[in-house]
């Protein structure tokens, strides 16, 4: 006969491994969900050639239907993380999951580009909901530093899976199908992740202290909108144009609102005072700043090679698999050093790399199509960058209590897609308008023919230099895609540098103003009482 402290042995061993197997569950269905926001969002890169060629999206739309998607992905995780907090996280990962699987098909049958951007909207919102809470799943479920950098370690390498896996999906369909073909494979992994989620994931939430804060959430959504807005129209519009000065306001009036809206609310949508905590400020900083410069760069590699070298879709993958694929191939190295190296060393040496493959391919003259002269220094990047992620996620999740992991979670999303986000605004509107403006003084100093001049000057008018290098060249204005392909090699080279400047300047505020371990950052709790 089994005695009573035999069976409460027998009974603890089971809850354990009742625990670790809820653990691992939703470790998986987080990493596979959050796998599946990235393969949206870093789909279109690859695929900017073919638009260009079906399409012929004109000035800032081609910029607009990558940005359709990071949008409501920047607008709304704040959202998103009180939902999760209050609702439930299993319900926005099926959610989620679902809606993206909706714009995909909307994506996968459009005929022009506004129903691309429509499609991309609508995914950008699933993405929205999963990307906070996947990070929340993880960080609530692991409950010792050394789990944590585990759980995170693994995340980010998922993250960044996504980012891989991409390229590769759309290159292949891409080239030997359609465009088209990549967001329905996109959208039928969506459904596999839906029902993955739904069947596995075990559910969590935070709701102490959290209501739906609508004041904060209408004036974040207006104030990030006409910001951004703002920032990819500018090379289109002119900056000096009535509409970007009124969105510029707008967004500097209502961002004011969001912080004087959250200091009185009495459960605000963010935690101001999650600020007070100076490394968490800091890395929230250096998170915009180097998410900035990442996805500026890989903005940059996908219309360099795809849209002015017109090279096929396959190719400008593997330039994706270089940014993207480190953080899978390092992940067993990043996790073993979060556990034992003061994050700041792991953070600022993976921003230097980023910066210094960002001056390289700078360097690189818009004829070099050889894909060997590119994989050192986007190599350098995917490194780099390999190392900042996992390092940005592990310190900010850890400089606040477990208790605000869910808002943690969400505005480190926010910061990062935020970034993420700016990336291809600024970078195409710093490239494209060094382009048009060089292209109209070179195209008047050349010894072209008039007449060739002018239907060159008339296409350039209508869509900028990128229409005037994807023109036959046996046609008028073909006559003056060198001119046009040369100043767009010397645009994008300068977004290199913008990029690269921005890594080496998160890299020095990291080097001289981070300071402790994560081990050792819970400070928030009192501040956060």
């Amino acid at each position: 006969m089994t005695s009573p402290r035999t069976k409460a042995v027998v009974d603890q061993r089971r809850r354990l491994r009742h625990a670790d197997s809820t653990r691992t569950r939703t470790l998986i269905t987080s990493c596979l969900a959050v796998c599946l926001a990235q393969i949206a969002l870093a789909m279109p890169a690859t695929l900017n050639g073919l638009f260009q060629e079906s399409l012929h999206p004109v000035g800032s739309q081609l910029t607009w239907i990558s940005d359709a998607f990071l949008l409501p992905v920047t607008v709304l995780e704040l959202t998103f993380g009180v939902l999760g907090d209050l609702f439930g996280r299993k319900r926005l990962l099926v959610g989620g999951a679902g809606l993206l699987a909706v714009g995909e098909v909307v994506a996968a049958t459009a005929v022009g580009v506004p129903q691309l951007w429509a499609g991309q909207l609508l995914g950008g919102l699933g993405a929205a909901a999963l990307f906070p809470t996947t990070l929340a799943m993880v960080a609530v479920g692991t409950h010792t530093p050394r789990d944590r950098a585990r759980g995170i370690a693994v995340w980010t390498a998922s993250l960044s899976t996504g980012g891989f896996v991409a390229p590769v999906l759309g290159g292949i369909s891409g080239t030997y199908g359609s465009w088209k073909l990549s967001f329905v494979i996109v959208a039928a992994l969506a459904v596999i992740t839906a029902l993955v989620c739904w069947l596995l994931a075990e559910d969590s939430r935070s709701p102490e202290g959290r209501s739906l804060d609508w004041g904060g959430q209408i004036t974040i959504l207006i104030g990030l909108f006409a910001l951004l807005y703002a920032v990819i129209q500018g090379p289109t519009d002119g900056w000096g144009s009535p509409a970007l000065i009124g969105a510029f306001v707008i967004a500097a009036v209502f961002l004011a609102l969001f912080v004087f809206t959250e200091r009185r609310a009495r459960t605000p949508l963010l935690r101001l005072d999650l600020f007070r905590n100076r490394a968490f400020s800091i890395v929230s900083l250096i998170t915009v700043v180097g998410m900035f410069s990442f996805l500026g760069t890989a903005y940059a590699t996908s219309i360099r090679i795809g849209v002015i070298q017109h090279q096929s879709p396959l190719r400008t993958s593997v330039a994706f698999v270089l940014l993207g694929g480190f953080a899978l191939v390092l992940t067993p190295l990043i996790s073993r050093l979060l556990e034992r190296a003061n994050p700041r060393w792991l953070l600022s040496g993976g921003l230097l790399l980023m910066a210094t493959g960002d001056f390289w391919m700078a360097t690189l003259d818009i004829q070099e199509t050889s894909l060997g002269a590119h994989l050192a220094p986007l190599g350098l990047a995917g490194i780099g960058y390999a190392f900042s992620i996992a390092s940005l996620t592990a310190v900010a999740v850890n400089t606040v209590p477990i208790r605000y992991a869910g808002m943690a979670s969400a505005s480190t999303n926010l910061l990062r897609d935020f970034g993420f986000t700016l990336g291809p605004a600024l970078i195409g509107a710093v490239a494209l308008g060094h382009a048009a403006s060089a292209f109209q003084s070179h195209l008047s100093a050349s010894s072209l023919d008039p007449a060739v001049k002018s239907a060159a000057t008339e296409v350039a008018q209508a869509g900028g230099p990128l229409a005037v290098n994807s023109v036959p060249l046996d046609s008028a204005p073909g006559q003056a895609a060198s001119l046009a392909r040369e100043t767009l090699g010397q645009g994008y080279s300068l977004g290199y540098v913008v990029c690269g400047t921005a890594a080496l300047v998160a890299c020095l505020l990291a080097v001289t103003a981070l300071r402790g371990g994560w081990n050792d950052t819970q400070n928030a709790e009192g501040a956060l009482a």
